[in-house]
């Protein structure tokens, strides 16, 4: 069993590490502008235990693209919606090709 040290949580992209007003600091952005993401369900912040939102670098990787494509004028609910289908399409290929990857592997079996 492993357990977590703090050093652990420098390399995680998941761990809730920026307060909102830090991360909005960091995108260029108002802390209204990640409320609206989280309205439109594109990122979903953990709470710290007073309640406070607490984001990750993955979160903020996502807020980035969506803060892009508003910067470009298209509508905030418009952007997060491209950002969760362009999301979902990633991950029906990578899936669609592991199952691929797995019917060349039982072809090849089949073969032998």
């Amino acid at each position: 069993m492993t357990t977590d040290t703090p050093l652990d949580r420098i390399d995680d992209d998941d761990y809730p590490a920026y307060t909102m007003g830090r991360a909005a600091e960091m995108l260029g952005t108002t802390p209204a502008f990640l409320r609206a993401l989280g309205e439109a369900r594109l990122i979903t912040p953990l709470r710290s235990e007073g309640g406070h939102r607490r984001y990750s670098r993955y979160q903020l990787r996502i807020a980035a693209r969506a803060r892009e494509m508003v910067d470009q004028g298209t509508a905030i609910e418009a952007a997060c919606r491209i950002i969760i289908l362009e999301d979902q399409l990633e991950e029906a290929r990578r899936i669609n090709d592991a199952l691929r990857g797995g019917e060349v592997g039982a072809d090849h079996k089949a073969d032998a």
